[in-house]
């Protein structure tokens, strides 16, 4: 295990970035009408959001990469694997941020990309790391010393793999400050992880992440000044999954991500349950919205969902670090 000072500095950096790019972003927004259309059939309390600036995601990923490059030239790690990472980030933000500008032309929450359009750009963004990590014989996953190779399924894993994170995170996107407040958990203990396996590179950008989603968080607590929008949360979503690809701890995100595979399995579920029986399991999915429309405030669904969240990164740092 091996700690570095600019992971420090790359979250420092990200942070402070964030935030003065953010002031000046968001005006930039209010400017050009490039606001929320809210979902008819959502929450009747989210109508109030209607006219928030959104595509704040420029200016968490922007950050990222500024800092993250920077660290990783004065480090002398500009590796492969970080360059696919940060070409990944940006690529996803650019499929988010195509949708999110569909949406603002025609004044429509569903006016963006179809679900068909955004799932190739997703599958075909997650080309790039699967074919590398292939080529470069990486093709297992591993919980410690265990571990199994699946050869050449392990292409189509990891575009499965990547699409449903993206596609998770996004789904967590539905409250304020509820989707930058987990990313920022996941993403120290990504940078954790990354620290004890060795991946100085990776925990760079992570800790360079973590420190953006912070700056994020100050713009988009409740009630928010700002949405990343899909342009921020496809965009978040593909950079966890690649850094768990790159890093080699796949399957360690059913703990860091535990928020995104409960919002997820939730839609899933009231699909499932919906079309087989006619009748819906929860209120409303993702289940965030049930939350909500049984009374729960929407800082309080993010306290707890930040605090259940806390706790299994915690376990998946500490258990990453024994079994190590």
């Amino acid at each position: 295990m091996e700690f570095n000072v600019l992971i420090i500095v790359s979250m420092l950096v990200s942070l402070v970035l964030t935030l003065l790019f953010g002031v000046v972003y968001i005006e930039f927004l209010k400017k050009r009408m490039y606001t929320q259309y809210i979902l008819s059939d959502a929450p009747e309390t989210h109508a109030q959001k209607a006219g928030t600036p959104t595509t704040g995601g420029v200016f968490i990923v922007l950050p990222v990469i500024a800092a993250s490059i920077a660290a990783l030239t004065m480090n002398q790690t500009l590796t492969p694997e970080a360059l696919i990472v940060l070409m990944t980030f940006m690529f996803f933000m650019l499929a988010g941020l195509t949708d999110d500008i569909g949406k603002i032309r025609h004044k429509a929450n569903k006016a963006g990309l179809t679900p068909r359009n955004k799932l190739f750009l997703q599958i075909a963004i997650s080309i790039l790391p699967s074919v590398y990590m292939t080529l470069s014989g990486q093709t297992y996953l591993n919980i410690g010393q265990f571990s199994f190779d699946l050869w050449y399924f392990y292409p189509i894993f990891v575009i499965i793999y990547m699409t449903g994170v993206s596609n998770a995170v996004n789904l967590t996107d539905g409250l304020d400050g509820l989707a930058s407040s987990i990313i920022s958990i996941a993403m120290l203990a990504c940078t954790v992880i990354c620290v004890i396996s060795g991946h100085i590179d990776l925990a760079i950008i992570s800790a360079a992440t973590l420190g953006s989603a912070i700056g994020f968080l100050y713009f988009n607590r409740h009630p928010a000044k700002v949405f990343m929008g899909d342009t921020g949360s496809l965009a978040l979503g593909g950079l966890l999954g690649t850094l768990a690809v790159m890093g080699k701890f796949e399957l360690w995100v059913l703990l860091i991500g535990i928020i995104f595979c409960i919002e997820t399995l939730s839609v899933i579920i009231q699909v499932a349950s919906f079309k087989l029986t006619g009748k819906r399991v929860f209120k409303m999915s993702p289940i965030h919205h049930h939350f909500e429309l049984s009374g729960w405030s929407e800082n309080k669904i993010v306290l707890v969902f930040s605090l259940v969240s806390l706790i299994f990164c915690t376990i998946a740092a500490v258990l990453f670090g024994i079994l190590w």
